[in-house]
């Protein structure tokens, strides 16, 4: 990284109206995470119209800065209401509340903030440490690596995670079905068609991702009779009181929970929600107090919620140097990073290093503004949390169809929204889960062009796979994951004793 191009970037980013977009953003990802059921995810999708009429970098920012204050705000609902905010907040949610209750609201919601801003820090490092190195790798990549670490990207979110492996590998596979529709394949011809000439360039996947994010979440309100929920407390003090303290008792579940929520970013299909309840589980399994979980204990907290904020940053590794997303959220920002002309991959720090250099500055920017607006959130949270989901819903949904119809000026835009919205409703109320398919839909074209195109490089030789070292290494990992379910089941068959 030469300072000029540092220098380029630090510009891009203080720029006004680029300063102007990330303080809109963030108040607008901190709104959504504290409604209750509006997740990170739907934030991003919300954000994706406006972004269409923007530059690349406040494009970018908007995305980014939306989506790390939705985690965190996610954290407010969950303390106050028992409800989280969004699904990275389940993990500790009750936790939160038990403290709430006992007059601890302000400990809870400190912790939330405070550690969130340093996990989020933590996975920045690392990226800004490790892309450009693993950009260089990707340079020797051929269409043989690449088949293999898509491969690999796809088992890994269907084996890892908590889901029916059957139900997400079904998901997965309408994932790859919807990937097949239209013209955009080796042979250039018309498939999935059925005639229609809005289908020969493929499913749109800022309308689908609008749709699967948006509008399903507006179905699941209208279906949803659970009365409205009391808030646990109307005022919360001082939130970072003692939080220095916090820092220095748990400084290690910070780094595990930190370097852990990383790491799972960086799995394809994990996210953030995941992060957080296997580093929850992994706080409670290595702590001096673990009877204390469950009863309103704030390590918990710390290394959960540092966790959750930390994958964010993890999930751009894979997006950024192989255009393999890390999480929904990811997903839908290499739709945005192709209509800006940053096509995901390598050679973007070649084409474009001083935007990535802006992206990586906005991570940074984005997770140090977050204190002090989320500390003001926080002290507004009970008014937030008020506001009529009756009121809320209506206007979203005219958001969704604005912004879907302007990206074409068509009504086919809209059409995709509302049927896309149809089929994620109904899978999530099936148990089936939807990121798999959206990895699908993203990885598939690009899984069926290297292979092809290895095939014919090979002169129709499969074995050409498993010659080269990376691709060897690829496709071992790849089997593991594959084989890890099978080999588990038999091992414990093998111990389980056989009754007489």
């Amino acid at each position: 990284m030469t300072t000029a191009v540092l220098l380029q970037a630090f510009w891009l980013v203080f720029d006004p109206y680029v300063l102007l977009v990330i303080l809109c953003s963030a108040m607008f990802g901190l709104f959504v995470g504290c409604i209750p059921g509006l997740s990170a995810t739907m934030a991003t999708a919300l954000l994706v119209p406006i972004t269409f009429f923007m530059p690349p970098v406040p494009a970018i920012a908007a995305i980014v800065t939306a989506t790390a204050m939705a985690i965190f705000s996610g954290d407010i609902p969950g303390a106050l209401l028992r409800i989280p905010g969004t699904p990275a907040s389940a993990a500790y949610t009750d936790e939160a509340y038990q403290m709430t209750l006992k007059g601890q609201a302000e400990i809870a919601l400190g912790a939330g903030l405070v550690f969130s801003a340093i996990g989020g820090l933590f996975g920045t490092l690392v990226m800004v440490m490790f892309s450009p190195g693993l950009a260089e790798i990707a340079l020797k990549f051929s269409s043989f690596e690449y088949f293999w670490l898509v491969v690999l990207g796809l088992a890994g979110a269907v084996f890892i995670g908590n889901t029916s492996v059957l139900k997400a590998c079904i998901s997965l596979l309408l994932g790859l079905l919807i990937a097949c529709i239209g013209l955009e394949n080796p042979a250039a011809l018309p498939r999935f068609t059925f005639g229609m000439n809005e289908l020969m360039s493929g499913v749109e996947l800022i309308p689908m991702m609008v749709g699967m994010f948006a509008v399903s979440e507006l179905l699941r309100y209208i279906t949803n009779t659970d009365p409205t929920p009391i808030i646990a407390t109307e005022k919360i003090g001082n939130i970072f009181s003692g939080m220095w303290d916090l820092l220095k008792k748990y400084r290690w579940p910070l780094v595990r929970g930190s370097a852990l929520g990383t790491i799972i970013g960086i799995q394809p299909g994990s996210g953030a929600d995941m992060a957080s309840w296997l580093s929850y589980a992994m706080s409670k399994k290595f702590s001096k107090e673990p009877e204390k979980f469950g009863t309103g204990h704030v390590e918990g907290i710390v290394e959960s919620g540092a966790a959750n904020n930390s994958s964010l940053a993890g999930a751009w590794i894979p997006a950024i140097v192989f255009g393999i997303p890390g999480d929904s959220i990811t997903a839908i920002a290499i739709g945005v990073l192709y209509l800006k002309n940053m096509n995901p991959g390598p050679m973007i720090f070649v084409n474009n290093p001083e935007n990535i250099y802006a992206i990586f500055l906005v991570f940074i920017l984005a997770n140090i503004i977050m204190v002090p607006l989320g500390w003001l959130t926080v002290r507004i949270a009970t008014k937030i949390l008020k506001v009529p989901r009756n009121i809320l819903m209506p206007i979203i949904l005219l958001f969704c169809i604005v912004g879907s119809f302007s990206i074409n000026n068509s009504v086919w835009g809209v059409t995709l929204i509302l049927f896309f919205g149809l089929v994620s409703f109904l899978l999530e109320e099936n148990g089936f889960p939807v990121a798999p398919a959206i990895l699908g839909v993203v990885l598939g074209t690009m899984m069926e062009e290297n292979f092809v195109t290895s095939m014919i490089k090979s002169d129709g030789d499969p074995m050409v796979f498993f010659t080269r070292p990376i691709a060897m290494w690829l496709a071992a990992s790849t089997f593991v994951i594959l084989l890890w379910p099978v080999g588990t089941w038999l091992f414990q068959k093998m111990r389980t004793p056989k009754l007489a």
